[in-house]
């Protein structure tokens, strides 16, 4: 028998077998169903959006899973903050167990929260930004005012918003995974869509992302009838450099040239990160995924301790946003390395950085 989440993995890769199962095909038609009223009732404006007193970006998605959004919202603050803005990053803290109803992650000096409290997303983006707040709230609107009140917030950055229409936004970004991006065409649960794809008709630019190396940069961008005419960039997330010890010293990739590596990771899309190392190493002795923001606990410090040794590994490797979780075990910390992403938008007809600009400007 399957593992409830290694039966959501098969699902949303399109598993015919699972998709006959009409419990998920009747849940799937009730919450297409609530979804479109809900964007209907906006559309008409008798569910009405908020505005903020500050420009708004949204950075999201329509699929569940993982296309960039945390690397992309970090690329965008230390853009905006390089031209003289004062970003503020605004999110919902997924996992997190905060007591507020706003609560401040980072002042932009100093990371005031812990994973469990805010999220790992969250805090990886406080961790990995300086001079910029990261504020956590399901209500974005009340986030929104305490960044502009308390920090002198000129822009916003909504982390995976694309769905929170309460809160009216001057760019709305939206990711898709170059490959699938409508992963296997279904809705929640029986796929992976959070709404249907005519949803990218309120995009005001999407970005198609792929890890280095999957996908063609000469490839046409994915001729779906379902993307409107808007603009269209391609986005890599690639490798930076490895981070380890305590102090965050940062590594040249250059250094796992010939190893032999045992490598982990609690994401959406374990393999991507897999795909990435691969080329990186001289040899992934053993790889083990977990489920996404998975909650590391002392039972898995040793598994994972017993497996990299028996592998005769020669260093231990995972991702930043699982290594922010890993601070609770500083031993186990001390020991491994984490890889550093980035995002990079591929120049075509159009500049990213000078669209961006342009519409805060306008």
């Amino acid at each position: 028998m399957l593992k409830p989440n290694n039966v959501a993995s098969r699902i949303l890769r399109d598993d015919r077998r699972l998709l006959r199962f009409s419990p998920l095909l009747l849940a799937s038609f009730i919450y297409r169903g609530a979804v479109s009223l809900r964007n209907h009732f906006y559309d008409a404006g008798i569910f009405h959006t908020r505005k903020m007193k500050c420009r708004v970006i949204s950075v999201g998605n329509i699929i569940v899973g993982g296309t960039g959004k945390t690397p992309l919202v970090i690329m965008l603050a230390g853009m905006l903050k390089g031209h003289g803005y004062r970003p503020a990053i605004l999110s919902r803290g997924y996992g997190g167990k905060r007591k507020g109803r706003t609560d401040v992650v980072s002042d932009g000096h100093d990371v005031l929260m812990r994973t469990d409290e805010a999220g790992d997303e969250p805090v990886l983006i406080a961790d990995s930004l300086k001079g910029v707040p990261v504020i956590v709230g399901k209500e974005r609107f009340l986030a929104g005012k305490l960044a502009v009140e308390r920090f002198g917030a000129d822009v916003l950055i909504l982390d995976d918003a694309f769905q929170h229409r309460c809160l009216s936004r001057d760019i709305d970004i939206v990711l898709l995974d170059s490959e699938k991006p409508f992963g296997n065409g279904f809705i929640l649960p029986r796929g992976g869509l959070r709404e249907p794809e005519k949803g990218l008709q309120r995009a005001d630019a999407i970005i198609f992302t792929s890890t280095e190396g999957d996908v063609d940069p000469a490839a046409n961008d994915m001729p779906v009838a379902e993307i409107p005419k808007i603009p269209i960039f391609r986005g890599y997330r690639r490798a930076r450099c490895l981070v380890g010890g305590v102090v965050k010293d940062t590594i040249p990739l250059e250094y796992l040239k010939g190893k032999r590596i045992c490598a982990f990771s609690g994401i959406a899309e374990p393999e991507s990160f897999r795909k990435i190392l691969k080329p990186l190493c001289g040899e992934i002795t053993v790889f083990i995924p977990f489920p996404d923001h998975h909650v590391y606990t002392g039972k898995d410090i040793e598994h994972l301790r017993e497996v990299c040794r028996e592998s005769r590994a020669e260093f231990i490797l995972t991702t930043e946003k699982d290594g922010i979780k890993l601070i609770e075990f500083p031993d186990f910390f001390r020991d491994i390395y984490q890889l550093r992403m980035e995002m990079e938008i591929i120049s075509s007809s159009l500049n990213f950085e000078e669209y961006i600009l342009t519409r805060l400007e306008a």
